[in-house]
C-alpha cells in the first residue's frame, strides 16, 4: 500500500512541477532571441539560478557570455550590475564605501554593485586575492559588512564570473578553496557554423537591436526555488551520487587503481550537495518532478570539473579533471 502511495505522491508532485515549470519555455524564448547557440551555458544559468548557486564560466572573449547573463536579468525583470575586474580594483569598488556627507556632518553609505540581483565578474582572475575575497564571502554569506553594519543582499542573487584561459600575464588564480564556493563551472566552445552565421545576420539587422521583455518575475523565480527543492529523489540517485563523488576520493574502492597516482585531492562534501541540487534544478527545467540517472549524467562534469586536484603526473600525461570524471561514470554502476 506505500508503493502506492509514495507512486501517487509523485505523480501529483510531477504533474505540480509540470504546470509550475511552463515559464522556464518562456525564459528560454526570450533568452535564444538574443543568444545563439550556447543552450549548454544558458541552462547552466537557469540551473544555478534555480539552485541558488553561482557559476564560473571559462572561455574565450567574445562567446556571449556578458549578452548571457544581461538578458536573464531582463527577462527576469532584475537588477544587473557588470564589475570588470582589474588588477587596481579595491574590495570598496565591489561592496561599497562610507562616503562623508557635508550637509548633515556624517558618513553615510554608498552601496557598491554587489547590491544587485544578477552580477557579472567579468575576468574574476585579474583582480588580487583581497577582492576576490570580497566577492566570495559576499556570495556565500548572501550579505556585505560596511563599517560594522551588515546589509543582506537581493533575492535572487547570481554571481556569474568569467575567466579566460587563454592570457595568463597577470593574472590571479583562484585558490582551489575559493573555486569550491561555485557550483557549476561551465567551459564555453566556439559556436557552430551555422550558428554564427545567425550572430553575424542578427549584428548585421538594420532594425537595431533585439529587444529582450521581461517575461517572469523575482518572486516566481523564488517560488521556483523551493519546489526545485520538492523534487523527489530515489535514495538509489542518492547513493549513485554518493558512489561518483567518492570514487574521485578513493579510486581504488572502484577498482580504479590507475586514477589513485592521478589525483592529488577528490571532490569535497560541497560536491555531493551540488550535485543533487542541480540535478533537482535540471529535472525541473526539464519539466519533471523527479530525478533520473541521466539527470546526474548530464550536469557531472559541470559540479565536477573545478573540484579534482590532478598531481603533475596527470599533467604530465596531458590527462584532464574531464578524463577522470568519464572514468568515472563508465565505472560506476547506474541505479
Amino acid at each position: 500500500m506505500e508503493q502506492t502511495a509514495s507512486s501517487t505522491d509523485i505523480r501529483e508532485l510531477n504533474e505540480r512541477i509540470h504546470q509550475a515549470s511552463a515559464f522556464i519555455d518562456l525564459l528560454m524564448m526570450e533568452l535564444n532571441k538574443s543568444v545563439v547557440g550556447q543552450k549548454h551555458m544558458v541552462e547552466r544559468l537557469l540551473i544555478g539560478m534555480l539552485a541558488n548557486g553561482h557559476v564560473l564560466l571559462e572561455g574565450v572573449p567574445g562567446l556571449a557570455k556578458t549578452l548571457a547573463i544581461k538578458s536573464l536579468a531582463t527577462a527576469i525583470n532584475g537588477n544587473f550590475a557588470r564589475i570588470q575586474f582589474t588588477p587596481d580594483l579595491l574590495p570598496a569598488d565591489i561592496l561599497g564605501t562610507m562616503v562623508y556627507n557635508p550637509q548633515n556632518h556624517e558618513f553615510v553609505v554608498r552601496k557598491g554593485p554587489i547590491f544587485a540581483n544578477f552580477i557579472l565578474a567579468d575576468e574574476i582572475n585579474r583582480a588580487p586575492a583581497k577582492v576576490q575575497s570580497a566577492l566570495l564571502e559576499a556570495m556565500q554569506e548572501r550579505q556585505v559588512t560596511i563599517s560594522n553594519e551588515t546589509y543582506p543582499l537581493a533575492e535572487p542573487f547570481l554571481v556569474l564570473a568569467t575567466q579566460n584561459p587563454i592570457e595568463q600575464e597577470g593574472t590571479y588564480e583562484l585558490p582551489e578553496a575559493q573555486v569550491d564556493r561555485f557550483m557549476l563551472k561551465v567551459v564555453i566552445t566556439y559556436p557552430k557554423k551555422e550558428e554564427e552565421r545567425m550572430v553575424i545576420r542578427q549584428n548585421l539587422n538594420p532594425n537595431g537591436n533585439i529587444k529582450i521583455n521581461p517575461v517572469v518575475q523575482p518572486e516566481d523565480i523564488l517560488k521556483a526555488r523551493k519546489l526545485v527543492r520538492e523534487v523527489y529523489m530515489d535514495e538509489k540517485i542518492e547513493q549513485y551520487i554518493l558512489d561518483i563523488v567518492f570514487a574521485t576520493r578513493f579510486p581504488e574502492e572502484y577498482k580504479l587503481n590507475k586514477l589513485k597516482p592521478l589525483i592529488s585531492y577528490g571532490a569535497s562534501p560541497r560536491a555531493s550537495i551540488s550535485l543533487a541540487l542541480a540535478a533537482k534544478a535540471y529535472a525541473f527545467i526539464k519539466r519533471r518532478g523527479y530525478v533520473i540517472p541521466e539527470d546526474i549524467r548530464a550536469i557531472c562534469h559541470d559540479v565536477l570539473r573545478h573540484r579534482i586536484g590532478l598531481t603533475y603526473e596527470a599533467e604530465a600525461e596531458n590527462i584532464t579533471s574531464e578524463n577522470i570524471i568519464n572514468e568515472i561514470l563508465n565505472v560506476v554502476e547506474v541505479p
